[in-house]
């Protein structure tokens, strides 16, 4: 963290450095290696990876599937573990939800939705973790063993602030519309919802006028769908992310300043926990209800 002297030279390039991914990809020189800075990520271009971000969000998913998969197995008739009246407290949730908001037959849903809930809560709660332990723990650890500068060891632990992330999942769930929507309602049907709604008519003439209308405004209405289901989440928690960060300078300072921002700290730590578990909802929320979208083949517009 910056020292109390140089507090108003290092603290821009401590939020820099605490928002910068740790990414792989093509150097300026042909090689591959990791970026120096911000500037350099940027310019390995589309086949770099932000390799802390996809470390987390997959050790995260193996600890989800972990633990309900070993709660599975010794799940029993008798008296249950409180851990196990948890897991399936959430699982019944999910599944009131799904039978609420997706009334046909589809097996992938229900499971689909439950690994959203609980796979972006862990990556959300991530931004719990006190700010500087594990990306403090990484330069350390880059330094001592690969002889690293301590400058260019950059550790994001949230991949839920991470739009590749966040999109990457959004864009998951509107293939999966796109695939059942011509799946229910066959190319004629699915064509047919973006050519001939909103505005249409009898008269067949002023019908085909309405073409082109319509498909500009049903693909932007289409299109809005996986990104503002993954800016959403990104927002949302990248500005949470932030006021941590903001927060932590605080206890350079002084020490009156210190003491406020444990005491700031605390209580933006309480209130996140309610935004971390809402964004993970709202995600599972819209996925189901964009399915049921698909899945629908009566007129209701």
């Amino acid at each position: 963290m910056a020292s109390a002297e140089h507090e108003a030279l290092t603290s821009a390039g401590y939020i820099k450095h605490h928002l910068t991914n740790l990414t792989y990809g093509q150097l300026p020189d042909g090689s591959w290696g990791f970026a120096k800075s911000a500037e350099e990520a940027a310019q390995m271009g589309f086949w770099s990876i932000n390799v802390d971000s996809m470390g987390w969000s997959v050790f995260l998913g193996l600890v989800f599937f972990l633990l309900f998969r070993g709660v599975a197995k010794k799940a029993s008739s008798g008296v249950p573990t409180g851990f196990q009246n948890g897991i399936e407290a959430v699982i019944e949730f999910v599944d009131n939800n799904v039978k609420g908001m997706f009334p046909y037959r589809n097996a992938m849903v229900a499971p689909m939705a439950l690994t959203i809930l609980v796979w972006v809560f862990f990556m959300n709660a991530m931004d719990l973790v006190a700010i500087d332990l594990l990306p403090k723990t990484a330069e350390v650890i880059a330094v001592n063993a690969f002889g690293a500068d301590p400058h260019n060891v950059f550790f994001k632990v949230v991949p839920s602030t991470d739009p590749n992330v966040t999109l990457g999942m959004a864009f998951a769930v509107f293939l999966l519309i796109i695939f059942f929507s011509i799946r229910e309602k066959g190319i004629g049907g699915f064509l047919g919802e973006l050519t001939l709604h909103p505005f249409s008519s009898k008269n067949i003439f002023i019908q085909i006028l309405c073409i082109p209308i319509n498909l500009l405004l049903e693909l932007v209405s289409l299109l809005a769908k996986p990104v503002s289901l993954g800016l959403r989440l990104f927002g949302n928690l990248y500005a949470g992310e932030v006021i941590f960060i903001l927060i932590a300078i605080m206890y350079s300072v002084n020490l009156v300043l210190g003491l406020f921002g444990i005491s700031l700290q605390l209580i933006w730590a309480l209130f996140h926990i309610l935004i971390i578990a809402l964004q993970a909802f709202i995600f599972m929320v819209l996925t189901i209800v964009y399915m049921s979208m698909a899945f629908q083949t009566n007129e209701q517009h």
